[in-house]
């Protein structure tokens, strides 16, 4: 983490890599005059999160050649009333939720004094390319490359709640399916309600992209403890009619054929076509909902106390974040960018039974 990507020395290789440079890892100290207590609900993004990852983000950033680029940087802040926040960016090339989260984990044992919680494994040489590579399947899932959008650009945003158990149960109680999983259900219910409220044409085709954690998934698998990102997107798409009017049941199965489908050579076979092909996940009337409510953030200890409340600092166009709900609570926080007239009936479709 504290190298920088470069471009591979291979003539023929399009293939990104770490140089181990030690050029550091960047981190950054301050103080506000802001007490925790006056930002309110912590787990919505709101633009006072701004001050808490504002040393993470340079002036012309967007051109700085990408060897010049960190792939971690921090800022500690400290509230006046002696709370800390900790704002964290990452070069998602070097990792992916799940190693971030173990990063996490070690940070807060060393500064509890203790060992590291899990050893990072970075070979990453499991998910190479094959030479030649070998494209067995279409990949929808990817697009050709466009621009990035800028990481701390603040958009209209909405919050609701939902009790995870809810749509999850409604699919067991039709009987058309088995092996629904409470993301399976969440994530359905969100394409649908978010098709219609944005009023999706109907001979419109949207895609739904879903992160999908290969680390046991590819053969061999991954070993335990790997430190880097093994994440692919799996989709499901539909048009805007048969988002409409598909029973909520078939829009889970498509959801669950396409995750099912990623086995190893399918992975591979991605792995093969972004090796050939420069693109990056499709832009194209397409969202993706990510999942942080199972990524276990807020079990972190550290020496000055458990995390209170880990939150994305925005939302940007084309994420669905699913957090955990209040501990208290339970159920579950949904973030998007949506219209004021739009968030009010999303809310309702979503809480529909």
């Amino acid at each position: 983490m504290a190298g920088r990507i470069e471009p591979s020395l291979e003539v023929s290789s399009r293939r990104l890599e770490i140089a181990c440079n030690s050029a550091g890892f960047v981190l950054a100290t301050a103080t506000t005059k802001t007490r925790l207590s006056q930002l309110g609900e912590l787990a919505a993004p709101k633009p006072e999160f701004k001050q808490l990852v504002a040393f993470l983000r340079e002036e012309k950033e967007d051109e700085l050649e990408l060897k010049n680029k960190p792939l971690g940087l921090f800022q500690l802040t400290q509230f006046a009333c002696g709370g800390l926040a900790l704002g964290s960016r990452h070069n998602h090339c070097a990792l992916d939720g799940v190693s971030v989260h173990q990063f996490n984990m070690n940070l807060a044992s060393l500064t509890r004094g203790e060992a590291l919680v899990v050893v990072p494994k970075p070979n990453r040489t499991i998910f190479r390319a094959r030479n030649p590579p070998q494209i067995s399947h279409p990949h929808f899932e990817y697009s050709k490359a466009t621009d990035t959008d800028n990481t701390f650009t603040l958009r209209g945003t909405t919050t609701t709640l939902i009790d995870k158990p809810q749509p999850h149960n409604q699919i067991h109680a039709d009987g058309k399916l088995k092996n629904c999983t409470a993301f399976h259900a969440v994530a359905s219910k969100i394409w649908k309600a978010r098709s219609i409220v944005v009023e999706i044409a109907e001979d419109k085709i949207s895609t739904m992209l879903f992160p999908v954690d290969t680390r046991t998934r590819i053969v061999p698998q991954a070993s335990a403890g790997f430190s880097g990102n093994a994440l692919v997107p799996g989709f499901a798409r539909g048009s805007g009619r048969e988002l409409k009017e598909e029973e909520y049941s078939s829009l889970v199965r498509r959801v669950q054929e396409r995750i099912d489908r990623l086995d190893d050579e399918y992975i591979r076979s991605g792995i093969d076509w972004l090796e050939v092909n420069t693109r990056m996940p499709c832009r194209e009337d397409s969202f993706s909902p990510v999942s942080w409510w199972r990524l276990g953030l807020e079990t972190e200890e550290f020496a000055y106390g458990r995390l209170k409340c880990a939150a994305p600092v925005v939302v940007k166009p084309g994420i669905v974040f699913l957090l955990p709900g209040p501990t208290a609570e339970g159920g579950l926080n949904i973030f998007l960018e949506l219209e004021g007239d739009q968030v009010v009936e999303f809310c309702r479709l979503i809480m529909e039974d």
